[in-house]
């Protein structure tokens, strides 16, 4: 029975890897296709490696620009981060002071803080100031955005390193600064780069702030400059045709056709969701699980028979029908 438990987890892991990695294979193959090749079958393996699309994107889009200015933006925010950061945890973590526990607590508040929240007003003390545009600048408040979050985490680590270790090097006649650099920040490596990577990778992913504070083409990081290619394309005629298009075309050209695709999908879904939780299930309860199969059956059916009353409710509306046929 373990045997069989191993291998089905086994065949579950390859199946997921192959959903997962199924879309970045395809966008990279789509990427070597011409325009007519996308027409024609847009989930055709390429003919040939054809690299004029690369080319257009680095020269004609800017992307070498957009590309540079998002690794100098990701770099500078990561360094300005780990400079404050590292030494404010420390001290949090290792020393008492009137208000060290109020700074704790309000880092930990700060946290459910997000930039949007603060976006109008930020934008305009930076005019007010000539911070727009600036690349340095939009580091320093990349940085600044972190740190409630990378303190709580690099704190918390820091927190359960021995102080043996800090109290033998301060017999040696270590300095705090010693203390810091060569005693806790080698201990505290995997929270260090725990912090680092998650910040970086939101550093390079980053778009709402980029997008109100960097108005100027040659400032604009990779995210803003792929959003609006993508807008440019949208319209373009290298493109033809969206990729959702194409399903919706098929499936959705009558009536009738949309209440067959609001079954399938229906169907679909209560497959998915009563097998997935039988087979989640099944390794943590064994077979006891299939009890539960029902349950979600009558759910997911309980769901399709609200989607095919909803479906003419929501066509009766003038502009819902007006958008659902605008196609045709």
């Amino acid at each position: 029975m373990k045997t069989v438990r191993t291998w089905c987890i086994r065949i579950l892991m390859i199946l997921f890897t192959v959903i997962f990695l199924y879309p970045l294979f395809w966008n990279l193959m789509s990427a070597f296709k011409t325009n007519a090749e996308y027409l024609t079958d847009p989930y055709a393996l390429p003919a040939a490696l054809n690299l004029d699309n690369f080319v257009a994107a680095w020269q004609k889009a800017n992307i070498a620009a957009y590309f540079g200015n998002s690794i100098f933006v990701t770099v500078l925010s990561t360094v300005l981060l780990l400079l404050f950061v590292i030494p404010i945890s420390y001290v949090l973590a290792r020393y008492r002071f009137v208000g060290s526990r109020l700074i704790s607590t309000v880092y930990m508040a700060c946290i459910f803080l997000q930039a949007t929240y603060i976006m109008i007003p930020l934008f305009l003390e930076l005019q007010a100031v000539n911070g727009l545009n600036n690349l340095p600048v939009l580091c320093l408040v990349y940085a600044v955005m972190q740190f409630p979050f990378c303190i709580f985490t690099l704190q918390g680590f820091m927190s359960a390193v021995p102080r043996d270790y800090e109290e033998s090097a301060r017999i040696d006649g270590a300095t705090n600064i010693q203390l810091l650099l060569r005693v806790m920040v080698p201990l505290a490596k995997p929270g260090i780069a725990t912090i680092t990577m998650l910040s970086a990778m939101g550093f390079w992913n980053e778009y709402p702030l980029a997008l109100v504070l960097l108005t100027e083409d040659a400032k604009k990081t990779l995210p803003i400059g792929m959003a609006n290619l993508f807008e440019v394309q949208k319209y373009a005629t290298d493109w033809g045709a969206l990729f959702a298009g194409l399903v919706y075309q098929k499936i959705a050209k009558d009536s009738k056709s949309r209440y067959v695709a609001v079954l399938l999908g229906g169907v679909i879904d209560i497959v998915l969701v009563a097998g997935g939780y039988f087979i989640c299930e099944f390794f943590l309860y064994g077979s006891s699980a299939a009890a539960s199969i029902p349950a979600n059956i009558i759910q997911g059916v309980g769901g399709l028979i609200i989607s095919f009353v909803l479906y003419p409710v929501l066509m009766a509306i003038p502009d819902v029908k007006q958008l659902t046929y605008k196609t045709k």
